[in-house]
C-alpha cells in the first residue's frame, strides 16, 4: 500500500522552485546595494538589545538575502529599503519610533529561530499614541499565494485589500509575512501568533475584537487559524482558498486516498478543516466566495461538515464572479464584520463545544483538555455554565481536562466552592477571592474522575507542546546539531549529512529564516535547556545522540535497528523520531529530520502538510529525493506515554 503511494506520488506536477531563481542585476547595482547592506548593517549593530531592533532589520534582510541567495530583487525597490532602514537606524539610535504612530511595514524577532520577519500595518487616521486609555479593533488579513514575495516586495507595497471597511478611528489592520507562502502553516501558524503579540505590546487592542480574514491561499490560512484558534476571534472570514486535502486534490479519483497508509490517514487530521468543523460553532463565521470560482469548494466542502452538526455556515456570495471580492459582496461582507466586531467575543460564554485530535490545539476558551485516550482520534468536550454557576461537561476520548476562569470571570460567588460534574461524576473546586478558577481532573483507570491519580506517573506523557508529530519540532524554538564525529556505516553518515544540509537550506527557502547550528562538542547546558535539539547523524558520529540513545524507544546499534521485535540492518537503514528529551523532558529531541514535507509539494499549499508520524525507518537504498527522505520502511505514532504501540 505504502509503495503504491509513492509511485502515486511521481506522477505529481514537477517541484516548484521557491523563492524562484533571481534575476540578473548589472555589476554596478551590485555593488551599490552591497554596500549598502553593509553600511546599514554596520548602523544596526549598537542598536541590537532595542526593543524595536526589527523595525530596522526588516529593511536590511529585504536587501541581504536576494543577493547572497540569488533571490528575486528589484534594485529600485532595494535602494528605496536601505534608504528607509538607515532612516529608521538613526531615529532608533535617537530614542525615536515615530513609525509606530503611522501606516507601514514593522518587524519581530522570532522566537522559532531568532530571525527577523516583516508584518505591515494599517494604523488608524486618528491614532493617537498618549491616549493610553482607548482601546482599538485589530483586523487581520492572510496575503495569497505569491512565490515571488521575498521580505523585499512584502515591505516594498500595501498589503492586498482586505474585506473589511477602511481603516478608520478605532480600527488597526495587520497584514501578517507568515514566513512567505506556506498558508500560515507550521511557522507560518506561529507567525500570526507572533504579530498578535506584537501588536498587542505597543498598542491598546481589544482581545475581544480581534478578526481573522484572508483570500485565496489566505482563505485557507483563515480556515485554519478559524477551526484551530477559535476562540482568540470575535469573527473570522475566509475568502475562497482551499480548507482540507483529500478532495481540494481529487485524491479518490486519482486512487492515491485509498492508497494511504494508517499513519497518513490519521495526520490528515491535523490540517483537514472539516474535521474540526465544530469548533465553528464556537465563532461567527463568514464564507465568500465569487459564484464562478473554482475556489469556493472550500466553502462547500466546511458547509457540508457544519450541515452534519446541525448548524448553517454564512455565506456571502460574489455574482458572476471568479477570484476576487465582487465590490457589493464585499461591502455586504465587510458590514456584517463590523456588526460581529462591535458585538464583539464574548470571553466567557456559557456554552462549550470543542473537538481536536491532537494536544497541539487544547483549548476553547475556559476548556483545556490536557490529556487524551488515543491521539488522532476525535476528542469532544460539551461543556455548560449553569444557572446555579455550577459546570458540567461531557467528554469523549478525553483522559484529563481543566476549566480556567481568570480573575472576575467565574460567574459564582467568590471564596465559595463550585460543583463540577464530568461524566456524570460529582466533583468540585473553590472560587477565589478574586473571582478566579481553576480546576484539572483526571480519568482514573476505572473510568470515574478525580482530582488527582492515586500515584505520580513513572515516565513521559504526551502534554500540550510535547505531542508531536516530527513537525511540531519547529513551532517552537530549535538547534540543530551536526555530527563530528566518525559514522557507524558510511551509507548512514553520507545520508545523514544530505538530510542536515536539505533541512537547513529547505527552512531558509521556505520559513524563511536561518536555522541555529551547533556542532555536537559545543553544546551547551543552556542549549539543552532551551531548545528543541534536532539531531543529525548516529550515536557514533552525533555525541549529543550517543548521550540519549539508550533512553529512546527505537535502538540503534552499528548492526541493527529495533523497533520492538522488528529488526533493520543499520548498514543501510536509519530512524527518523521525535521524543521528550531524555536530557531535558519539557523539549524535544528529534533525529534526522526537519519538517517533514518536500519540494515536491511546494506546486500546491494543500500539500504542504507532515508527511511523516512520531517515528519511521528510513530505506537508504532509495535515495533521498524531492518527495521522501528514502522508502520509509515502517513509521508510526507513540502512544500517550510516548511508548511504542503494537
Amino acid at each position: 500500500m505504502l509503495l503504491r503511494a509513492l509511485l502515486l506520488l511521481a506522477t505529481l506536477p514537477a517541484a516548484a522552485v521557491l523563492p524562484p531563481p533571481g534575476n540578473d542585476v548589472p555589476p554596478a547595482d551590485r555593488a551599490e546595494l552591497e554596500a549598502g547592506v553593509a553600511k546599514l548593517a554596520a548602523a544596526l549593530a549598537p542598536l541590537k538589545q532595542h526593543p524595536r531592533y526589527a523595525d530596522v532589520a526588516i529593511y536590511h534582510k529585504a536587501v541581504d538575502w536576494p543577493l547572497r541567495y540569488k533571490e528575486p530583487i528589484d534594485v529600485k525597490k532595494a535602494r528605496a529599503a536601505l534608504a528607509a532602514g538607515l532612516a529608521r537606524a538613526a531615529d532608533l539610535k535617537a530614542g525615536k519610533t515615530p513609525w509606530l504612530e503611522t501606516s507601514g511595514p514593522r518587524g519581530y524577532v522570532s522566537t522559532i529561530d531568532n530571525s527577523i520577519q516583516p508584518y505591515l500595518v494599517a494604523v488608524p487616521k486618528s491614532f493617537d499614541p498618549k491616549n493610553k486609555d482607548k482601546k482599538y479593533r485589530l483586523d487581520f488579513f492572510f496575503h495569497g499565494r505569491n512565490e515571488k514575495l521575498t521580505e523585499l516586495e512584502m515591505i516594498s507595497g500595501k498589503g492586498q485589500e482586505a474585506p473589511t471597511n477602511p481603516p478608520d478611528e478605532n480600527r488597526f489592520v495587520v497584514w501578517p509575512y507568515g514566513r512567505y507562502c506556506n498558508a500560515n502553516k507550521f511557522a507560518g501558524e506561529i507567525d500570526t501568533l507572533e504579530v498578535l503579540a506584537d501588536t498587542k505590546r505597543l498598542h491598546a487592542i481589544d482581545d475581544n475584537r480581534v478578526l481573522a480574514t484572508g483570500f485565496s491561499m489566505g482563505g485557507a490560512a483563515a480556515w485554519h487559524h478559524a477551526v484551530h484558534y477559535a476562540d482568540r476571534w470575535a469573527a473570522v472570514s475566509p475568502g475562497a482558498g482551499f480548507a482540507e486535502t483529500r478532495r481540494y486534490q481529487r485524491m479518490d479519483a486519482s486512487g492515491e486516498w485509498a492508497a494511504l497508509a494508517p499513519w497518513q490517514l490519521k495526520l490528515m487530521h491535523l490540517y483537514d478543516c472539516p474535521d474540526w468543523a465544530l469548533n465553528l460553532t464556537m465563532v461567527p463565521t463568514i464564507a465568500y466566495s465569487g459564484e464562478l470560482d473554482k475556489q469556493k469548494q472550500s466553502g462547500d466542502v466546511m458547509e457540508e461538515a457544519l450541515k452534519t452538526l446541525g448548524y448553517k455556515l454564512e455565506r456571502v456570495w460574489g455574482p458572476k464572479t471568479e477570484h476576487k471580492y465582487e465590490p457589493a459582496a464585499k461591502k455586504d461582507l465587510a458590514n456584517r464584520l463590523d456588526a460581529y466586531a462591535a458585538k464583539g467575543r464574548n470571553p466567557v460564554p456559557a456554552e462549550i463545544r470543542f473537538t481536536t485530535y491532537t494536544l497541539r490545539y487544547d483549548r476553547m476558551f475556559w476548556v483545556y483538555v490536557n490529556g487524551l485516550g488515543r491521539h488522532w482520534e476525535q476528542a469532544t468536550v460539551d461543556a455548560k455554565l449553569t444557572p446555579d454557576h455550577s459546570i458540567t461537561a461531557t467528554t469523549k476520548n478525553v483522559t484529563e481536562i481543566g476549566f480556567l476562569f481568570e480573575p472576575g470571570q467565574f460567574p459564582g460567588t467568590p471564596n465559595s466552592t463550585a460543583a463540577i460534574t464530568v461524566d456524570g461524576d460529582k466533583l468540585s473546586a473553590p472560587v477565589a477571592a478574586d473571582g478566579s478558577l481553576r480546576a484539572a481532573f483526571i480519568r482514573l483507570p476505572s473510568g470515574r474522575w478525580s482530582i488527582h491519580l492515586p500515584k505520580p506517573r513513572p515516565g513521559p506523557r504526551k502534554i500540550h507542546g510535547l505531542q508531536g508529530p516530527i513537525d511540531d519540532a519547529f513551532l517552537s524554538s530549535f538547534l540543530i546539531v551536526k555530527p563530528t564525529g566518525k559514522p557507524l556505516n558510511p551509507t548512514v553518515g553520507k545520508w545523514a549529512d544530505h538530510e542536515l544540509a536539505h533541512a537547513t537550506a529547505e527552512w531558509r527557502k521556505i520559513f524563511r529564516g536561518e536555522p541555529r547550528v551547533k556542532s555536537d562538542t559545543d553544546l551547551t547546558a543552556d542549549d539543552i535547556a532551551n531548545h528543541n535539539l534536532i539531531l543529525f547523524g548516529d550515536p557514533a558520529s552525533n555525541a549529543a545522540l550517543a548521550k540519549v540513545a539508550e533512553k529512546l524507544p527505537i535502538k540503534w546499534t552499528a548492526d541493527a535497528i529495533t523497533v520492538r521485535d522488528q529488526t533493520y540492518p543499520a548498514a543501510s537503514h536509519a530512524p527518523i523520531l521525535i521524543y521528550p528529551n531524555p536530557l531535558n523532558p519539557q523539549k524535544y529531541v528529534v533525529l534526522n529530520s526537519g519538517f517533514t514535507f518536500r519540494r515536491a509539494d511546494h506546486k500546491t499549499n494543500s500539500r504542504q502538510i507532515a508527511k511523516l508520524p512520531d517515528w519511521a525507518v528510513i530505506d537508504l537504498n532509495t535515495p533521498p529525493d524531492d518527495k521522501a527522505p528514502g522508502t520509509i520502511k515502517a513509521a508510526g505514532f507513540f502512544g500517550e506515554e510516548w511508548e511504542l504501540q503494537p
